[in-house]
């Protein structure tokens, strides 16, 4: 496999973007997460701060049955300004997407897993945990409160999967959408990635470390 493209969907507190982060230096390629937003920012001229925090909010339009449902390689041919903003700023995120995965990389969420599902050499990774792992990870590493921590996290959860849902038309979640799915509250991170790493050479690619 001379060219990877490593999709990383991950529930919230599973630890999956560092997942994502240390797999990415131990293949020695870029790993792209909260960046994504500032270059679909430098695109759409949306601002980083609108972008971050309407990415993972679907609107109430019924906008998926006639624009998300286009081809992503059709995206500069749309009527780019008569979209609603919020799909201006996936729509600017699917094009940096597309632009990224000319060369190997990781990229976090973001519904990479559907935007990139034509492109050669694509690995679908789903990370999810128990909750009160999640909930122990959420409350250490991002100093959520610890009262109410899981209906946060289920929230955050329900609000990635609405958003998935309205722009693939896909479950978010379904193992039918993807390679790989790790539990690492089993696994943990370190696990999680020679789990990943093992698999990837199965495939062919070659892992120099």
């Amino acid at each position: 496999m001379d060219k990877f493209i490593i999709t990383v969907s991950r529930e919230f507190g599973s630890g999956g973007s560092k997942i994502g982060e240390k797999l990415a230096a131990r293949l020695g390629v870029e790993c792209y997460d909260k960046v994504l937003i500032q270059l679909a920012a430098d695109k759409s001229g949306l601002s980083y701060d609108f972008i971050k925090q309407t990415e993972e909010h679907a609107t109430n339009s019924l906008l998926y049955n006639i624009t998300a449902a286009t081809s992503f390689s059709n995206f500069r041919t749309m009527a780019f300004f008569d979209t609603p903003v919020n799909d201006k700023a996936f729509f600017a995120q699917a094009e940096v997407i597309r632009d990224l995965a000319q060369e190997s990389c990781v990229i976090i969420g973001r519904c990479a897993d559907y935007i990139l599902q034509d492109e050669p050499g694509l690995v679908r990774l789903y990370i999810t945990g128990s909750l009160d792992e999640r909930v122990r990870r959420a409350v250490q590493y991002y100093k959520i409160p610890c009262d109410g921590a899981d209906e946060r996290i289920k929230k955050i959860d329900k609000s990635r999967g609405n958003y998935y849902k309205y722009y693939t038309g896909r479950v978010w979640g379904d193992i039918q959408n993807y390679d790989l799915v790790i539990n690492s509250s089993f696994a943990g991170i370190d696990g999680a990635v020679a789990v990943i790493v093992t698999m990837l050479r199965e495939k062919g690619v070659e892992i120099k470390a």
